[in-house]
């Protein structure tokens, strides 16, 4: 029986690579966006040509109601659940100096960023613990996608820091609670990944990329870079490191002379 895969913000950049990944790998795939189903219908159509059964929820992680007829649309439809993959993330409107930054922007982005996510895997681990204890074949897993930004400050976006910041301790906790029912968690800090999120700074990063070498590996990470390790995680190939972190970031974080 095939399994079913949740990606949240999978409409494009690395959700959807990750998405495409596992569809690819024998996976149908709950593919979960705020845009109307016409943005994300050439998504849909790659991974239906992947031969997957695609079901797309139109809902925002924020929000209590869209998570809960989310969970009960893949119910309805798959009538279970393998693999969450907790990708949906939002950077400020504004990039504001942490002295000046304002409250809004702090509980839009963790709202989004942390909240949604910490409440979304509290209701799916819920779920699998119910397979799991209906079926001890159960195999599910969690990922939460976050950031380098979870250890490297950056003072003109604090509220995406801090959000990162939660969500690997979020890591940690599901790992340690769900350690009982053999359901790992994982988490992967990606870098400077080339995707809408970092259009807005593209000549900055290439400044820093190719001109001052802040890489260790010379390029721009891809979202590809990210599916492989996800699609690794899913795959149970390193199932005895619940709680572990994969960073994919062409080596910024290496500590050099």
């Amino acid at each position: 029986m095939r399994k079913t895969a949740l990606v949240t913000g999978a409409g494009r950049g690395i959700g959807f690579a990750i998405a495409e990944k596992l569809a690819a790998e024998g996976h149908d795939i709950v593919l979960m966006d705020i845009h109307e189903e016409s943005v994300v219908a050439e998504a849909i159509q790659r991974l239906e040509s992947a031969a997957a059964t695609v079901l797309y929820q139109r809902a925002d992680v924020s929000s209590a109601e869209d998570r809960a007829d989310m969970l009960a649309a893949v119910k309805a439809r798959f009538g279970r659940l393998d693999v969450l993959v907790n990708n949906a993330g939002v950077a400020p409107r504004v990039r504001a100096d942490i002295l000046e930054a304002s409250e809004d922007s702090y509980e839009w982005v963790m709202k989004i960023n942390l909240q949604g996510p910490y409440f979304l895997t509290q209701a799916v681990a819920n779920w699998m613990i119910e397979q799991k204890q209906a079926n001890a074949d159960f195999d599910g897993c969690i990922i939460n996608i976050a950031s380098m930004s979870s250890g490297v400050a950056s003072p003109s976006r604090g509220e995406y820091c801090v959000s990162k910041a939660g969500m690997s301790m979020m890591t940690q906790l599901f790992a340690v609670r769900l350690g009982e029912f053999e359901i790992p968690v994982y988490e992967i800090r990606p870098g400077i990944i080339k995707t809408d999120m970092t259009a807005v700074v593209t000549e900055k990063y290439d400044r820093l990329i190719f001109e001052e070498g802040i890489l260790v590996q010379s390029r721009w990470g891809l979202p590809e870079d990210i599916a492989k390790a996800a699609a690794m995680m899913v795959r149970g190939d390193i199932g005895y490191s619940t709680g572990q972190i994969i960073t994919i970031d062409g080596g910024f974080t290496l500590p050099r002379l």
